[in-house]
């Protein structure tokens, strides 16, 4: 079968077309033909070997998948890897049925992105009624959900960032109060400023470095920061206990990985949840673009340039 196979770690150029083997289910496992796989952030860093999680070569990469089982069912599944592929093998209790309301693209903007916003806001930032948001990359695949979600959780304001004027009004079209440039050269000022004044109640931070910082900065007493990746390949510098405890102020961390080690707690809940917001109209997935599997190098240069939106897919049929 055709597959994105990786032999040696590097950027984009790493990515290449292979013909390798289908891959054989296990005892109790789900073969799924692939119609669309998900390409993640996180899968940039799996290419270069920064993820948390190490890779052994060769690799097939990609974490999602929409497409059929045997019977005819549609799914969609979360994977360790081999999404980019014409078929994949998936974990039962980690393959979700996709009601016939809810297209593939929309599916797999849930799957991974989709539990991650949830999580990030339920789980990890315990947001209360009323509180105020910040969400970094907003236009992206967790952001733009993000927003919507915090929105509907109860958020008191919704402040997106976002790099471009476009991204900006895509992220108030979702639903966010103020949308602003993430690098203004007083981040914590500008913030206050959408907040009416005030500092804010919670961070969702995904680029590290510079803005990590700012963005902790700009935390209110008892604010919390959720700290969920780390696009620009910098690490913070100003998480300090006594720094903490002065603002009475949280890091949390989030990696849903430790959500997929026990699905049925943290991850069948959400993922209902979201596909029935979907079904209902409720819930917006932004897709930015479908390329066909040859090209995932593109795919991954365009994403970790910033030049996409929303979620980004691959086409194994063509």
């Amino acid at each position: 079968m055709r597959a994105i196979l990786i032999t040696e770690f590097g950027g984009p150029e790493v990515l290449t077309v292979a013909d390798v083997p289908a891959p054989e289910p296990g005892s109790g496992q789900h073969l799924i033909q692939v119609a669309r796989a998900g390409v993640n952030y996180g899968d940039t860093h799996q290419a270069e070997d920064s993820y948390l999680a190490k890779a052994t070569l060769p690799l097939v990469p990609g974490a999602e998948v929409a497409g059929r089982l045997a019977g005819g069912r549609r799914v969609v599944a979360l994977l360790e890897h081999g999404g980019y592929a014409e078929r994949a093998v998936a974990d039962p209790r980690l393959t979700f049925d996709v009601p016939d309301s809810v297209d593939d693209r929309a599916a797999l903007a849930l799957v991974l992105q989709g539990t991650t916003a949830w999580h990030l806001l339920r789980t990890s930032a315990r947001l209360a009624a009323g509180e105020s948001v910040v969400v970094h990359a907003a236009a992206g695949g967790v952001g733009s959900l993000a927003v919507q979600l915090a929105r509907r959780f109860g958020a008191g304001r919704v402040i997106a960032t976002a790099s471009t004027a476009d991204k900006r009004r895509l992220a108030l079209d979702l639903g966010a109060d103020v949308a602003i440039d993430p690098h203004p050269a007083s981040f914590v000022e500008a913030v206050t400023e959408a907040n009416r004044g005030r500092r804010v109640d919670v961070v969702l931070e995904m680029t590290g470095g510079g803005v990590t910082d700012a963005s902790l900065a700009a935390l209110a007493p008892f604010g919390r920061l959720v700290f969920y990746g780390m696009a620009s390949r910098t690490p913070p510098t100003a998480v300090h206990p006594v720094e903490l405890m002065r603002r009475s102020r949280g890091v949390i961390g989030f990696w849903l990985a430790h959500c997929m080690a026990d699905p049925d707690r943290f991850l069948r809940g959400p993922m209902t949840e979201l596909l029935e917001l979907v079904a209902g109209g409720e819930l917006r997935p932004v897709v930015g673009g479908t390329y066909p599997l040859g090209e995932a190098a593109r795919a991954h240069a365009d994403l970790r340039a910033r030049r996409s939106v929303g979620k980004l897919l691959l086409d194994p049929t063509v």
